[in-house]
């Protein structure tokens, strides 16, 4: 049987972000996936390599954004052609290591629907 490409879109995060409800945005993350740019594709073969996270650095500050989308197709074109599926044990994992570099959160920045949230923020609806 052949295998199955996976949807690089959550639904649940759009509609969420559509709402523009942070506590829907945090039940989607909880229980969906979302979409990440990533710096170069992950090795299907490996289960360790899923790639690297793309993040953006304020040129003024220095300080990181992560740019996290509900659909691959809200992605920028200029934002690496690279995209994989994370979920919200992962989201929580990363900001607790990166989050004191990270100055915010954007979900869908070009939007339709754009929204954004602080590293502080997400960590503490996504503990719950």
């Amino acid at each position: 049987m052949p295998e199955t490409q996976p949807e690089f879109r959550s639904q649940v995060l759009a509609e969420a972000l559509e709402q523009q409800d942070m506590a829907a945005v945090a039940f989607a993350l909880r229980n969906d996936h979302m979409v990440l740019p990533l710096m170069r594709p992950g090795q299907p073969d490996d289960p360790n390599d899923d790639g690297e996270v793309w993040t953006f650095r304020h040129p003024e500050t220095g300080r990181l954004a992560l740019l996290v989308f509900s659909d691959a197709a809200h992605k920028p074109e200029a934002l690496p052609p690279f995209v994989g599926l994370y979920d919200g044990p992962w989201l929580h994992t990363f900001l607790r290591t990166y989050g004191k570099d990270i100055e915010t959160v954007y979900f869908d920045i070009a939007g339709p629907h754009a929204m954004q949230a602080s590293p502080d923020e997400l960590l503490r609806v996504l503990a719950l």
